[in-house]
């Protein structure tokens, strides 16, 4: 029997598998939960241990286990992958719109629905299936190791010391993640490249405390200055103003722009999103390369004085604004951070105090489209899908992918099974069970095309 037949001949057993981990409520960001997301660790260990992986070990850290399993026996001249997944979820309840309890999972044409179904812990049960279909029918032919955490949900506050930890045990020559999704039902599609990020708060203050508005005129408003301040951050164009913020940014090469237009977002999709507003930003980019490819700094909130019901004249003695940069390959959060610093330095009035203040950052992470191991996995996709596949940078951040570049110098690759409609983090998330079954297909079909670019 090859593994595929025998994916095939399991798949109903696989599902209900899959139903059982999903009932588990490893939320982790709720402490009433904590005895639920320790139980799906050790439910991870003992699967793991009876589909044939070795060397299991419920590995602590300064909060929730990693969850680690190897299978070692394809030789030293094999490469050796390294595959992260999560085991924690988003918190769900009933009263969000859910159809039925979100941990009770329920399948409705063909989509599982359930929290944590698309993300992570269906995709995570794609890469044990494919290895268990493997190791049942003669041997994987790459040697592999398992890292499934316990934080991803809140930010992976921990995994970067265990990896730094642990850098011999996690040794690897590729790192796959599958915790993206693809274009559609009949679309795959490689995210190549995911932004950094920089958050930080601009505050502004002016008087000693809130002023009855009839000193207007002769002090200069709070709110009215971080206004100034704020738009002065970019250019009419919707570029930075911010010097030396396009400094390091890696340029799309004709090649690359060419293969990124294959996937640039339709007309379409955007008057779904937008109406009849006409499109912002940069000019000379097209929408898929103003998601990904170019760095952004957007005002995510501002606040200042009263905004309650009604009217209150009332100067206020500070208003502030939070802002967030998405940063693209290439560029540092600590050098951006510094430029930023320098500039709103510079354009503060002397009318006002300002301080801004740093909340935190993650580089970006990028894997060029011609990578051997992104090649394979486009061969991969292609053994499961008739149509080619398309490749996209991605808009957000998963901070660990840069974290396994920099930390165990290992390419990434990115290997999504999600549709863009499952809702991960929201109402009704579901897995769809066609994606379920070729993202098994298509992993063991990756792992002997990893082996053939080696050899």
């Amino acid at each position: 029997m090859t593994p595929h037949d025998y994916a095939n001949e399991n798949f109903q057993r696989f599902c209900d598998e899959l139903v059982d981990l999903l009932r588990l409520p490893s939320v982790s960001t709720d402490p009433e939960r904590k005895h639920a997301v320790l139980d799906t660790a050790d439910w991870l260990a003992a699967h793991m241990h009876q589909i044939g992986l070795e060397n299991i070990a419920i590995m602590p850290t300064a909060g929730y286990p990693v969850v680690y399993a190897d299978w070692l026996h394809a030789g030293i001249s094999a490469p050796t992958l390294l595959i992260y997944g999560h085991y924690d979820v988003q918190p769900a309840v009933l009263e969000d719109g859910w159809q039925h309890d979100p941990f009770t999972p329920e399948i409705r044409e063909n989509r599982l629905y359930a929290r944590g179904s698309a993300d992570d812990k269906g995709q995570v049960m794609v890469h044990l299936k494919a290895i268990e279909s493997l190791l049942a029918n003669g041997g994987c032919p790459v040697n592999v190791k398992y890292i499934i955490e316990g934080e991803e949900e809140i930010g992976s506050p921990n995994l970067a010391a265990f990896v730094t930890q642990h850098k011999d045990l996690l040794k690897a020559d590729i790192c796959v993640i599958s915790d993206t999704g693809i274009h559609s039902l009949e679309q795959p599609l490689i995210y190549y490249s995911l932004r950094g990020l920089l958050s930080f708060e601009l505050i502004v203050s002016g008087p000693t405390r809130d002023l009855h508005s009839g000193y207007g005129g002769m002090l200069h408003n709070p709110n009215q200055a971080i206004a100034e301040i704020v738009a002065q951050l970019h250019h009419p164009d919707g570029s930075v103003a911010v010097p030396g913020f396009y400094d390091d940014v890696l340029l799309l090469s004709d090649a690359e722009r060419a293969e990124l237009a294959k996937a640039n977002m339709p007309d379409s999709e955007w008057q779904k999103m937008m109406g009849d507003l006409p499109e912002w930003g940069e000019a000379g980019y097209i929408r898929i390369e103003k998601y990904g490819a170019r760095p952004t700094l957007e005002i995510n909130g501002i606040n200042g004085g009263y905004t309650g019901e009604g009217f209150k004249t009332v100067i206020p003695a500070k208003a502030i604004a939070k802002i967030s940069c998405r940063l693209v390959a290439n560029q540092k959060p600590e050098k951006i951070w510094e430029h930023i610093q320098n500039f709103i330095t510079q354009i503060t009035p002397p009318t006002v105090r300002c301080e801004v203040r740093y909340l935190g950052g993650g580089e970006p992470a990028y894997t060029p489209i011609d990578h051997p191991a992104v090649q394979a996995a486009v061969r991969a996709y292609g053994s499961q899908w008739d149509n080619p596949v398309l490749f996209a940078r991605g808009g957000g951040s998963i901070p660990i992918v840069a974290d396994f570049q920099s930390l165990l110098h290992v390419p990434v690759v990115l290997m999504g099974f999600s549709l863009p409609d499952a809702g991960a983090h929201g109402p009704n998330e579901s897995f769809h069970l066609t994606m379920y079954r070729k993202g098994i297909h298509t992993i063991i079909t990756y792992l002997h095309e990893v082996k053939n670019a080696a050899n």
